[in-house]
């Protein structure tokens, strides 16, 4: 067998498996999305099939008991102002470790890196948010997320940031500008990919998450849509069908922004690995 042939034959062997683990993945959602129009009685069937009467009251009804509309302004709020403060204080701190080489410049790098590995301890942080005051309410969340995902978007605005000539730096200080003109008025332009890419990973990670909220969130009433199925699983653990359609309406915003934004994702990564 030449060599062409032994490689069309690997080829195909990795599309097959690939295609199969798709499947894999794919059946469960088909399953929890015809399932969302089932009735009560018809879903226990767990079959993936479609219904045999398509109830799409089951949306407006999961809406409506599941306070879905408010846990959704509530999660887009925090993950909206999170991702700003992430955005803003990362690319400052990245854009003063990239500028400045010194020993305390790579200590702080190191310790900014340390937060990709280390995990967040609950029992401190509360603890922190009760000493400032603000333990129970969305700014504790907003802050939390902000500072979880710092680590990430350190090490991807620094790898893109070197790679930006320090000559237009020196041109602007020469000119009589400051750190904080150069950083928006020259930095700030040239950065965008990363921003969206940064905007679009915390937006996700934050809008999937209910252990934050969970635990710092005292106000259902301030709940997101991902915690707001929790509850409304506690009411109707016997529906399926409402808790099938209440997934799908909670995973429809992350999936729609995924689809529409992935291109920017694998762009701000490229750019804030490769260029680095």
């Amino acid at each position: 067998m030449s060599y062409t042939r032994k490689l069309a034959l690997r080829n195909y062997i990795v599309e097959i498996f690939l295609l199969t683990a798709s499947l894999i993945i794919i059946v469960p959602l088909l399953m929890m999305i015809f399932g969302s129009f089932m009735t009560s009685s018809e879903v226990l069937r767990f079959k993936l099939a479609l219904p045999d009467k398509w109830m799409f009251t089951n949306y407006t009804q999961v809406f409506k008991e599941g306070g879905l509309g408010r846990a959704f302004l509530n999660g887009l709020l925090i993950t909206g102002v999170s991702s700003i403060v992430n955005i803003i204080t990362s690319s400052a701190a990245a854009f003063i470790l990239v500028r400045r080489e010194s020993k305390l410049s790579s200590f702080l790098y190191m310790f900014f890196f340390m937060g990709l590995i280390a995990p967040m301890s609950i029992i401190t942080t509360i603890r922190v948010v009760q000493w400032l005051g603000f333990y129970g309410s969305i700014t504790s969340v907003i802050f939390i997320y902000a500072a979880l995902n710092v680590a990430f978007s350190v090490f991807l605005y620094s790898g893109f940031i070197k790679s930006i000539p320090r000559a237009l730096d020196e041109v602007a200080f020469l000119e009589g500008a400051s750190m904080l003109a150069v950083f928006f008025r020259i930095i700030t332009p040239l950065i965008v990919p990363v921003n969206a890419t940064v905007a679009i990973m915390v937006f996700m990670s934050v809008w999937n998450d209910i252990t934050i909220p969970l635990y710092f969130l005292t106000d259902s009433s301030d709940w997101t849509m991902p915690l707001s199925v929790y509850n409304f699983y506690g009411k109707y653990s016997r529906d399926w069908n409402l808790i099938f359609a209440d997934l799908v309406m909670t995973s429809l915003p992350v999936l729609v922004l995924y689809l529409f934004a992935q291109k920017y994702i694998v762009s701000g990564l490229t750019a804030g690995a490769v260029k680095g």
